[in-house]
C-alpha cells in the first residue's frame, strides 16, 4: 500500500515538473516569424571616404639633373606617387517608408563620400544620399534614389517598454549580413556619456560593429531602439536609442535636414548630498544654476546663479542631465514655465527659449577642483602674489592634502566667488558662514572660479 502510494507521488511529482517545464517553453518567444517578416527592412550599408590627394612638390629643375633624381627619391620616400588608399566602412539601417527612407547613425555615415545600400534580397549595391544627420543623438536619414514599394519598419512607442522585455536586433555584424540576434531590455535610461541626450536602451541582444545603426525591435514587430554603442570589454551590454527620441529627429530631419533645438542660456550641474544641505534643500533633486549666459532667455526671465530649477511646465526634474533633454526635446520661441528653488523660497519663471548652438554650448563639466580659515583646509589671500593685485573674491592659495576641501577637488589657483550664495572677501568672512551655516547644515556651497569659468561645490563641515 505504501510503496503504490509513493509510486503515485512520484508520477504526480514527474508530471508536474514536465507540466511546468512544458508551460515556460510555451511562454517563449517564437521569434522566426518575426525575423523573416522584419529582415526585408534592414540594410547593409556600405559607405566609401576618398583622402584628398597631397600635392606633389614644384619640380623647376630641368629633367635629368641631379636634382630631378633627389625629386623622384623624395616622391618614392614619401609615396607621393601613390594614390591615397580609400577608407570603407560597414554599418546597418533599416528602412521607415516605402519610398526609400533609411534611419540609421550618424557616425555611419559621417565624412562619407559615398553612400551604398543593400537589400536582404537584392544583389546588387544601390546609391544612397543623406537627407540630414544630427550628431548630437547620433542618428543619420539617408534616402534611396527612385524608391518604391519597399518593405519598411515602423518606429514604436519605446515608452511602453518594461525591462525584461524580449527584444530582437538585426545588423550587419563584422560584415556579417543579416545576423538577428535576441535577448531582453536590460535596462532603460542609461547615461553612457555619448551626448547631452543620452538616454539608452541597455540590452543582451547581442550586438557588435557592424550593428551600429540597426532596428532593436519588439514582439510586435516595432522599431523600439536603433542600435548604437557596445561595452568593447564586456559581454551581452549593448545600447539602443530609444524610437521616441528617433521620431522627433526624424521629422526635423525630413523637413529641415537638421535639427533645432531649444536653449534656456544656463550651465547647470546635478546636486550630491552635500550640496543639498548646503543649500537646505529636502533632496537632490534639480539642477543647479552655477551660470547664466549674459542676453540669455534665462536672464531675461530672472534665473540666477545658485537658483535650483526644480521643475519644466509641472515635470519634476531629477538632474542636470534631465534638464537638458527636456529642454532639448522643446523648439526655439517655445514658452516653458520653470520652477525654481531660491534660497528656501519657490518662484516660477516664463522662459521664451532660443535655439542651441553645440559647438558653444553645453553642460558644465564636472572638474576636479581646492583655510587656515581651520575647518575647510585652505589657505586663502585677497592678493594674487603672481602679479599684486587684488582679487574679487578669495585665492586659493594651498590646499591641506585630505583636507575637506581637498576631498572635493577644490585646489591652488581657484577663487572663492560666494559662500551660501553670499559674496565673500574675506577669510574672517568665510569662516563665520561655515561656523554658523556650515555646522548647522552639515555642509557649505562655495561658488568657485577656475580659469574664468565658474562652477559650484559643497564642502562637508564636520
Amino acid at each position: 500500500m505504501l510503496r503504490t502510494k509513493l509510486i503515485r507521488i512520484a508520477l504526480t511529482s514527474s508530471l508536474l515538473v514536465l507540466f511546468t517545464v512544458g508551460q515556460a517553453l510555451a511562454e517563449l518567444p517564437k521569434l522566426a516569424d518575426l525575423a523573416e517578416k522584419a529582415g526585408p527592412a534592414v540594410v547593409n550599408i556600405f559607405t566609401e571616404t576618398i583622402p584628398k590627394q597631397q600635392p606633389r612638390m614644384q619640380r623647376n629643375v630641368p629633367r635629368g639633373t641631379p636634382f630631378d633624381d633627389f625629386f623622384d627619391q623624395f616622391d618614392q620616400y614619401f609615396n607621393r606617387d601613390q594614390q591615397p588608399q580609400r577608407s570603407r566602412s560597414l554599418g546597418s539601417g533599416f528602412l521607415i517608408s516605402a519610398d526609400g527612407y533609411i534611419l540609421t547613425n550618424n557616425h555611419v555615415v559621417e565624412k562619407a563620400d559615398r553612400i551604398n545600400v543593400k537589400l536582404q534580397k537584392g544583389e546588387k549595391t544601390i546609391a544612397a544620399k543623406v537627407i540630414g544627420t544630427d550628431p548630437e543623438t547620433d542618428l543619420a536619414l539617408i534616402k534611396i534614389e527612385n524608391g518604391s514599394g519597399l518593405p519598411f519598419l515602423k518606429l514604436g512607442d519605446s515608452a511602453k517598454m518594461r525591462v525584461g522585455d524580449w527584444v530582437m536586433a538585426i545588423g550587419n555584424p563584422f560584415g556579417l549580413s543579416h545576423t538577428v540576434t535576441a535577448g531582453i531590455i536590460s535596462a532603460k535610461g542609461r547615461v553612457i556619456g555619448a551626448g547631452p541626450y543620452d538616454d539608452f536602451i541597455q540590452t543582451d541582444a547581442s550586438i557588435n560593429p557592424g550593428n551600429s545603426g540597426g532596428p532593436l525591435i519588439n514582439l510586435d514587430g516595432d522599431v523600439i531602439g536603433i542600435n548604437t554603442a557596445i561595452v568593447s570589454s564586456g559581454q551581452g551590454i549593448g545600447f539602443a536609442i530609444p524610437s521616441n527620441i528617433a521620431k522627433e529627429v526624424v521629422a526635423q530631419l525630413k523637413s529641415k535636414g537638421k535639427v533645432r533645438r531649444g536653449m534656456m542660456g544656463v550651465t547647470i550641474q546635478s546636486i550630491d548630498e552635500n550640496t543639498a544641505k548646503a543649500l537646505g534643500l529636502p533632496s537632490t533633486h534639480g539642477a543647479l544654476v552655477s551660470q547664466v549666459s549674459p542676453g540669455s532667455p534665462a536672464e531675461k526671465a530672472g534665473i540666477l546663479s545658485g537658483d535650483v530649477i526644480t521643475e519644466v511646465n509641472g515635470q519634476a526634474v531629477t538632474d542636470s542631465h534631465e534638464l537638458t533633454a527636456r529642454i532639448g526635446t522643446m523648439a526655439p520661441g517655445d514658452t516653458v514655465t520653470a520652477t525654481l528653488l531660491r534660497k528656501g523660497q519657490t518662484k516660477s519663471v516664463k522662459v521664451t527659449l532660443t535655439e542651441r548652438d553645440a559647438k558653444k554650448l553645453g553642460k558644465a563639466e564636472e572638474q576636479d577642483q581646492g583655510d587656515e580659515s581651520g575647518t575647510l583646509g585652505m589657505s586663502l589671500s585677497n592678493v594674487d602674489p603672481r602679479n599684486g593685485r587684488p582679487v574679487d573674491g578669495l585665492l586659493v592659495v594651498n590646499v591641506a592634502p585630505g583636507s575637506p576641501a581637498a576631498e572635493v577637488g577644490i585646489r591652488r589657483g581657484d577663487v572663492l566667488v560666494e559662500v551660501n550664495q553670499r559674496p565673500v572677501g574675506s577669510a574672517a568672512e568665510l569662516a563665520a558662514i561655515v561656523n554658523k551655516e556650515g555646522k548647522a547644515n552639515g555642509a557649505v556651497l562655495v561658488l568657485v572660479k577656475r580659469q574664468g569659468q565658474p562652477v559650484f561645490r559643497s564642502i562637508p563641515v564636520q
